[in-house]
């Protein structure tokens, strides 16, 4: 029987892809130099000149990394969310954010060179925490609360940026604005090498979470009924843990902290999509790229020449929904 949602699922994604085409290509005329429509082309296609520099080594792979990491959370938080069975589930609430961070940060002032080094030490932070916080959230054996496991995931989350704060008061200045890149979030340090790097780790992590839609769909019915279904609940859960740490990871290495996109872009899919992930996570993929990208445009106007963290607008947006979904959980 063919759904309402399945009758759209088509023409939803087209024009998610449109608009994440335009919204990247919009995003190559912001900056502190304005360049005019024809000079953006003529960069793309010969790259000569002051504004070829600036287009092609500067905005392009800022813009295409910013569409990356913000569709990667925006996945993320969609199979968190059916993994705990709560919408107010995402990689910061849940803490691994913060702990990708704190292992980053430990990563820097340990002195390990960047790249690779650091977002393997943020991948550790990240499983770490997400461990910490189902063993504080774990009630009734190996039953959770999806509201307990929310809870430990802010405290968490609030630990691991008073542990991080704590390392960056002690180190040398040089280390601490080297370090805080990674709590304030953002994309002013964007090449194509970080892009590279990113794009190598997650998308292969992002084919496995596409690969377990089906056993996410099983867990959005809760554990009982999904074990009843023929899901392996324990095993899929683990695969879900250790692979949304491991994109979460991979974002906070070439990003920093950026909060709440996990949360806003599904809850707002989610009822044009569906519920099955198979639909939603390529829909919510297109569409955290796209916000992601313009938040980051936006950041770098508000203030300009300056900018701000990309994680300041995403949050302008994110807490005003996040206290809608809590209060319409706990009603």
């Amino acid at each position: 029987m063919t759904t309402h949602s399945t009758v759209r699922l088509p023409h939803a994604l087209a024009l998610l892809g449109v608009a994440s085409v335009l919204v990247l290509v919009a995003a190559l005329f912001v900056g502190p130099v304005l360049f005019s429509p024809h000079e953006v082309l003529e960069s793309l296609r010969a790259g000569s000149g002051d504004a070829g520099m600036i287009v092609r080594t500067l905005r392009a792979p800022r813009v295409l990394l910013a569409f990356g990491v913000g569709g990667t959370l925006a996945a993320c938080g969609a199979a968190l969310q059916a993994l705990v069975r709560n919408p107010l589930a995402e990689p910061w609430l849940l803490g691994l954010s913060g702990g990708a961070a704190l292992g980053a940060v430990i990563g820097v002032v340990a002195g390990l060179p960047g790249g690779w080094s650091v977002a393997g030490s943020a991948t550790i932070g990240a499983l770490a925490a997400v461990a910490l916080v189902y063993r504080v959230a774990a009630v009734a054996g190996r039953r959770l609360d999806p509201r307990v496991l929310l809870l430990a995931g802010v405290v968490v989350s609030a630990f691991a940026g008073a542990v991080t704060t704590a390392l960056l008061a002690i180190v040398d200045p040089f280390t601490f604005r080297a370090a805080t890149v990674w709590l304030f979030g953002g994309f002013a340090g964007a090449s194509w090498e970080s892009l590279g790097r990113f794009v190598m780790l997650a998308l292969p992590m992002l084919g496995v979470l596409w690969w377990l839609s089906r056993a996410l769909d099983l867990l959005a019915l809760g554990e009982e009924t999904a074990a009843m279904l023929g899901a392996e609940v324990d095993r899929t859960r683990r695969y879900v843990i250790v692979v949304t740490s491991v994109l979460t990871a991979a974002t906070v290495a070439v990003a920093g902290t950026i909060g709440f996109v996990g949360l806003v872009v599904p809850h707002a899919l989610r009822g044009l999509i569906g519920p099955l992930h198979r639909r939603l996570l390529p829909a919510v993929f297109l569409a955290g790229g796209a916000f992601t990208v313009l938040a980051d445009a936006l950041a770098r106007t508000v203030v300009r020449p300056a900018e701000l963290p990309v994680g300041v607008i995403t949050a302008l947006v994110g807490v005003p929904l996040f206290a809608v979904l809590l209060r319409r959980s706990l009603a």
